[in-house]
């Protein structure tokens, strides 16, 4: 049922030019038929290479406003119109206009992982992986880091020369995990390295033996013959336990279940092929370039 499923998809991508991106925390089936599969921001660039003039996008809809924003003119489609991350919308953008009317002398980073409009009044974007960097590249002392204090703890701890305000902002799932939760891990697994996302609680993240993003994650996991304690998405140990079945994934904590992530199935991904399901992706054309411009800011400093 599942592979017939899978064919007919497969089909309708040839016979509509529809590519299929999916996130990394996506389940398998629906990972198995994407013609891209990485973390958000990945995605988002490499849209811009795809030929197909429809995208459906299989994660949140933040994932989605961020293809349409570097690629207006494909056609993008979410899935499931109500899949959402809570945290892309734990501020508002009237929220940070006020702040900076407040504190002028203050730049606004914004976690990739927000909306098109909140983008829109920040000042640079970062990711997981690139926030050190590009934080680090930014010439102004006074930082204010929205919307993940859990990550923009993380900066601030490794860039102690940066005044960094902390919105109190969280990933709900990312959040949840304790230090007991890892203390019992580690000791349950006591030859295991520990690979944890930034999203985690700063108490979590010390005990890590290396912290970075999903995709550094992967290809840590990827090259290694270790065990591995994953503190992300319980979807990466699934993927790595199906690449490499004789090597040892553990999840840190059982909390690590993103409901948000879960809600798209491979049955969405086909009706919204065939247009009976999902939402199309609008943006306003003003919030789209000022969304942009954020996008364009962090692969300036990335570059630089």
């Amino acid at each position: 049922m599942l592979r017939t499923l899978q064919d007919k998809i497969l089909k309708l991508k040839q016979e509509k030019d529809i590519a299929i991106l999916a996130h990394s925390y996506q389940s398998p089936d629906i990972l198995e038929i994407a013609d891209c599969k990485g973390d958000s921001y990945f995605l988002s660039v490499a849209a811009k290479d795809i030929a197909a003039k429809t995208v459906i996008m299989c994660g949140v809809r933040f994932m989605a406003e961020t293809v349409k924003m570097l690629s207006p003119e494909k056609t993008v489609i979410l899935p499931v119109e109500n899949a959402a991350c809570p945290m892309a919308e734990q501020i508002t953008p009237e929220r940070v206009l006020q702040f900076k009317e407040e504190h002028p002398d203050y730049k606004v980073v914004a976690y990739v992982n927000t909306t098109a409009s909140l983008k829109a009044v920040c000042d640079v974007c970062v990711t997981s992986s690139s926030a050190l960097k590009i934080v680090g590249k930014i010439k102004e002392k006074n930082i204010l880091f929205i919307p993940d204090k859990n990550l923009g703890s993380y900066v601030k701890q490794n860039l102690p020369d940066k005044n960094i305000l902390l919105w109190d902002g969280y990933c709900p799932v990312h959040n949840s995990v304790s230090e007991e939760d890892c203390l019992a891990a580690k000791k349950a697994h006591p030859n295991a390295k520990v690979l944890m996302h930034p999203e985690l609680p700063a108490e979590v993240l010390r005990h890590a033996d290396l912290v970075g993003s999903t995709a550094d994650i992967l290809s840590y996991a990827r090259s290694s013959e270790e065990d591995c304690v994953i503190g992300t998405e319980t979807s990466i140990v699934d993927t790595l336990k199906l690449e490499k079945p004789d090597c040892n994934y553990y999840l840190l904590s059982k909390r690590l279940i993103c409901p948000d992530m879960r809600i798209t199935t491979l049955a969405d991904v086909y009706h919204a092929m065939l247009g009976k399901g999902g939402a199309v992706i609008e943006l306003d054309e003003d919030i789209r370039l000022k969304a942009k411009r954020t996008i364009d800011e962090m692969i300036r400093l990335g570059e630089a």
